[in-house]
């Protein structure tokens, strides 16, 4: 997965993470699950604040 697949990664975070409300996550945080995912392989400095904006609502949306 690279930062792009943000439905792939949301769907991911989901199953890995059930019982967090993507709502109240910091980014920070979010960064870091990310890289921790076994199918993420891209260059942790490849992200910003619109991919994880855009991995947030698409795991909020998941998470409905």
């Amino acid at each position: 997965m690279k930062w792009t697949d943000t439905l792939d990664i949301a769907i991911a975070l989901y199953e890995k993470y059930p019982e967090v409300d993507p709502l109240k996550i910091r980014f920070t945080d979010l960064h870091n699950w990310v890289l921790e995912l076994e199918e993420f392989d891209d260059d942790p400095k490849h992200s910003g604040e619109k991919i994880l904006e855009a991995i947030q609502m698409a795991w909020i949306d998941e998470a409905r």
